[in-house]
C-alpha cells in the first residue's frame, strides 16, 4: 500500500515532467506501423463507455464497539453488493513517436452496484434476547473517478495499452440503526485513505477519428467505516470494502495531434514573420483544444520559536516542517465560435505547513488547506465560457492590421485565437472566485509568485469556495478599451468553511461586483480596481457568540450557535502598475464586516499589501524572477474578544490573544530551468502570528519545485 501511495503521485509527476521534455519532439506513427493516409494516436480525443462492475466482496461487516471486540458480536447484514452497470464519459491527450504511445486519461462514471443495507436482519446469538435489528442507509455516492497514465503500443490502427492512476468516490451516505429499542445514527463517510486504479485495454480505430476499446480497470475505493453514534459511549462501526473488476466498452472522438481549426490564419506565424508555407508557429493559432498541465511541490518548515502558550490552531511552538504537492490537467475544448468548455482534475497530497493553521495570512496557498497523507483526486474545476465580440462591423483578420482584435495565447484554461478587444465574457460552472476577480499580474498566482495568501488576494476578501478553494458560480465581464466591468454570483458553502457547496441555488450565496480602469503613468502600464461583495448567508454574529458563552459559562466560544440569515460586506482596492520594464510594483487594500464569522476565506476583518516583482531579463537571466512584499492586518473589536477568549476560526485560536495586528514579509528568488520548470527559495518572516504578541516572530522557510507543459 505504500508503495502504491506513493506511485500514485509520482505516475502524475512523472507524466507532467515527461511531457514538458517531449511534447515538442513528438512525431506520428511512421509508416511501418500505419498507413500513410492515416490514423495518429496522438492529440486530444472525448468518449463514452458503458460496461458492467463485479464487487469483489459480497457485504458488509457491522462490528459492536464499546468493548464488544470479539467476532462473536458481530452483527452481519445481508449482501449489499451486487454486479452493477456502469456508465459514464472519458477525456484524454496522447503522445506518440513511432509505435510508441503514452497518455494522460480522466473519466467519470456511475456504478450502480452497491447499496446500504436497508431492512430488518437476524442479529447474532451471542445477544442473547436480541434476534433482530434495524439498519435504514441513505444515499450513497456510487461513483468513481479517476486520473490515469496511460502507455502502450501501436500496431496500424490497434492499441494495446496498460494505465494507472488515482480515483475518487465511494462515500456513503447517513444511515441510521436501531437494536432493542435503541437509536443510532451515522453521518456521511468517505475513507481517507488513497484510491486508485490499474488496468489495460485494447483500442481500434475503425474510422478516420473514430475508435472503439475494450477495458478491464481494477478500481480500489478503499476500507469504509461507518460509525454509529448512539451516545453514552456506545457505538457500532460498519465496515465495507470498495473494490470492484470493471470490463467496460467505449467509443472515442479524436481531434488529432493538429489542434488549430482548418483552414484558419496561423496568427503565430504572421507575428513572427513567417509564411503560409511554414508548420512553424508559436501556438497562437486559433486551437480547437487546448492541454495543459502542472505539478507542484512545496517543502515548508519553520524552527523553534517564543511562545508563551499554544492553542488547538496554533503554529507548534517546537518547529515543524510539511511537505505537499497539487498536481492539475488543465483540458479546454471549443464547442462553437467564442465558446469552450474547461475541466481540470487534480492529485492532492500532503499537508500545508502545520495543516494549515497558525497564521491568519496563510503561508502556502500553493497546497490544498484539506491535507492528507495518501494522493487523493477532485475535479476542481468544469465551466462553459463564452465570449461575444462587440466590435462594430468586420473582424481584422491579422492583429497588426487593426486595433478591434486581438489574440489570445494558449495557457492553461484558455484556448488561442483572435477575438475583440472590446467583448463580453460569460463563466458558468464550477471554478474559482480568484479566476476573474481580484487578478494582478505581480501578485495572484502561488504556483508561480508569492506562497502566501496576503499577497496573492485582497486579504479581508471572505469570497465563496469550499474548502479547495472552488465553487458553483457564474461571472459576466464586459471588457472595453480602457476599462472593464465585471460582476459575478456564487455559492457559499453549505456551513461557514465547509467541505460542501451549498447544493440549493441561491439559499447561500455571494454577489461581487468589480470595476477596473487601465492607465499609463510616466508611460508605464498601470490598472486599478475596486471591488466590492457581500455574503448572504446563515451567520454567526461574533458578539451573540460572546454573549451566549458568557451567560451559559460554556468558554470558550463556539462558532455555530444561533447562526441566521445575514449579509457580510466588504471589499477593497487592487492596483498593480509598472514601474520600468520587467519590474512592477502592487498595492491591495482591503476590509471587511468584523462582526461576522469568518465565511470561506479569511480571518483578516482588515489589511494592507505590498510589493514590488523582478523579472530576470534585468540580471541576464530570462526564465528567473525575484519577490518582495509585506502586508499589515487586523481584526474587528468583536473579534479581538472572541480570540481573546480563547475562541477559534478558520485558521486561528490559540486559546488566548494578547492583540496585534499581523506583519507579513515575504521574499522569493525563482530559478528557472526553462519556461516550464523551475525551483523557488521562499522566506517569510510572520510577526505577531494569529494577530498575538504572545507568540512569535516565526520565520518560514520554502523549497518550491514545479513542472509544467
Amino acid at each position: 500500500m505504500k508503495f502504491l501511495r506513493q506511485s500514485g503521485s509520482a505516475l502524475l509527476l512523472g507524466s507532467a515532467l515527461l511531457a514538458s521534455f517531449t511534447a515538442r519532439a513528438t512525431e506520428p506513427a511512421t509508416a511501418d506501423f500505419a498507413p500513410a493516409s492515416d490514423f495518429t494516436w496522438a492529440g486530444m480525443y472525448i468518449g463514452a463507455s458503458l460496461g458492467a462492475g463485479f464487487p469483489l466482496h459480497g457485504g458488509e461487516r457491522l462490528q459492536a464497539g464499546s468493548g464488544f471486540t470479539s467476532t462473536v458480536f458481530d452483527l452481519y447484514p445481508a449482501s449489499v453488493t451486487r454486479t452493477g452497470v456502469t456508465v459514464g464519459a472519458q477525456a484524454g491527450y496522447n503522445w506518440q513517436r513511432g509505435p510508441w504511445v503514452w497518455g494522460i486519461e480522466t473519466d467519470f462514471g456511475l456504478l450502480d452496484g452497491r447499496r446500504g443495507p436497508t431492512g430488518i436482519y437476524a442479529a447474532s446469538p451471542a445477544y442473547g434476547g436480541l434476534p433482530f435489528f434495524t439498519q435504514t442507509s441513505h444515499s450513497s455516492a456510487n461513483y468513481y473517478a479517476t486520473i490515469r497514465g496511460r502507455a502502450g503500443v501501436a500496431f496500424n490502427r490497434a492499441l494495446l495499452y496498460v494505465t494507472g492512476g488515482v480515483a475518487a468516490g465511494g462515500s456513503r451516505g447517513p444511515a441510521t440503526l436501531s437494536i432493542a429499542g435503541a437509536e443510532f445514527s451515522a453521518p456521511w463517510s468517505q475513507s481517507s485513505r488513497m484510491k486508485y486504479v490499474l488496468g489495460a485495454g485494447f483500442e481500434y480505430a475503425f474510422a478516420k477519428d473514430w475508435s472503439a476499446r475494450a477495458e478491464y480497470l481494477f478500481l480500489n475505493q478503499s476500507l469504509n467505516t461507518h460509525l454509529f453514534d448512539g451516545g453514552a459511549g456506545f457505538a457500532y462501526a460498519s465496515r465495507v470494502r470498495n473494490e470492484n473488476h470493471i470490463l467496460r466498452f467505449g467509443l472515442n472522438y479524436h481531434f488529432g495531434d493538429e489542434n488549430r481549426i482548418p483552414g484558419s490564419i496561423d496568427y503565430g506565424k504572421r507575428q513572427n514573420g513567417g509564411n503560409e508555407g511554414d508548420k512553424g508557429g508559436n501556438g497562437d493559432a486559433p486551437e480547437r483544444y487546448s492541454v495543459h498541465a502542472q505539478t507542484t511541490l512545496v517543502a515548508q518548515g519553520y524552527p523553534r520559536f517564543r511562545a508563551q502558550y499554544d492553542g488547538a490552531n496554533s503554529f507548534p511552538s517546537g518547529g515543524k516542517a510539511n511537505v505537499g504537492s497539487t498536481t492539475n490537467a488543465f483540458l479546454g475544448l471549443r464547442l462553437w465560435e467564442g465558446g469552450a468548455v474547461y475541466l481540470n482534475p487534480e492529485i492532492d497530497q500532503g499537508y500545508g505547513l502545520a495543516n494549515s493553521v497558525g497564521s491568519a495570512a496563510y503561508v502556502d496557498s500553493a497546497v490544498a488547506k484539506v491535507g492528507r497523507a495518501a494522493p487523493y483526486m477532485r475535479f476542481q474545476r468544469y465551466f462553459l465560457r463564452q465570449i461575444i465580440g462587440l466590435s462594430d462591423g468586420e473582424r481584422s483578420r491579422d492583429p497588426d492590421e487593426g486595433s478591434h482584435s486581438e489574440v489570445l495565447e494558449s495557457t492553461q484554461n484558455q484556448i488561442s485565437g483572435l477575438v475583440d478587444k472590446d467583448r463580453i465574457i460569460i463563466t458558468l460552472g464550477k471554478f474559482a472566485v480568484g479566476d476573474v476577480f481580484d487578478d494582478n499580474i505581480y501578485a495572484h498566482d502561488p504556483t508561480t509568485g508569492f506562497l502566501n495568501f496576503a499577497f496573492n488576494t485582497m486579504g479581508a476578501f471572505d469570497y465563496a469556495a469550499d474548502s479547495w478553494g472552488y465553487t458553483h458560480g457564474l461571472a459576466v465581464e464586459w471588457k472595453q478599451d480602457w476599462w472593464t466591468a465585471r460582476g459575478g454570483v456564487f455559492q457559499l458553502s453549505k456551513i461557514p468553511n465547509g467541505l460542501d457547496i451549498e447544493p440549493q441555488l441561491f439559499r447561500q450565496f455571494m454577489g461581487v461586483g468589480e470595476i477596473e480602469a487601465r492607465y499609463a503613468l510616466f508611460n508605464q502600464p498601470g490598472a486599478i480596481k475596486f471591488l466590492l461583495y457581500g455574503d448572504n448567508g446563515y451567520l454567526s454574529k461574533v458578539n451573540d457568540l460572546i454573549d451566549y458563552a458568557l451567560m451559559t459559562g460554556q468558554l470558550p466560544p463556539q462558532v455555530g450557535p444561533a447562526r441566521r440569515r445575514a449579509v457580510k460586506m466588504g471589499g477593497g482596492i487592487n492596483i498593480k502598475q509598472q514601474l520600468m520594464p520587467n519590474l512592477g510594483f502592487f498595492l491591495r487594500a482591503s476590509m471587511t464586516d468584523g462582526r461576522y464569522e469568518t465565511v470561506d476565506y479569511t480571518d483578516v476583518d482588515r489589511q494592507l499589501s505590498m510589493g514590488l516583482v523582478a523579472a530576470g531579463a534585468l540580471w541576464g537571466r530570462e526564465d528567473d524572477e525575484i519577490g518582495v512584499a509585506g502586508a499589515l492586518s487586523g481584526l474587528h473589536g468583536d473579534r479581538v474578544r472572541y480570540f481573546g477568549l480563547g475562541g477559534t476560526s478558520v485558521y486561528i485560536g490559540d486559546g488566548a490573544l494578547s492583540y496585534a495586528g499581523e506583519k507579513n514579509i515575504e521574499a522569493y528568488y525563482k530559478l528557472g530551468f526553462g519556461k516550464n520548470m523551475d525551483a523557488t527559495f521562499d522566506y517569510q518572516l510572520i510577526v505577531d502570528p494569529a494577530h498575538n504578541a504572545a507568540r512569535g516572530p516565526i520565520n518560514v522557510f520554502a523549497l518550491r519545485l514545479r513542472a509544467a507543459f
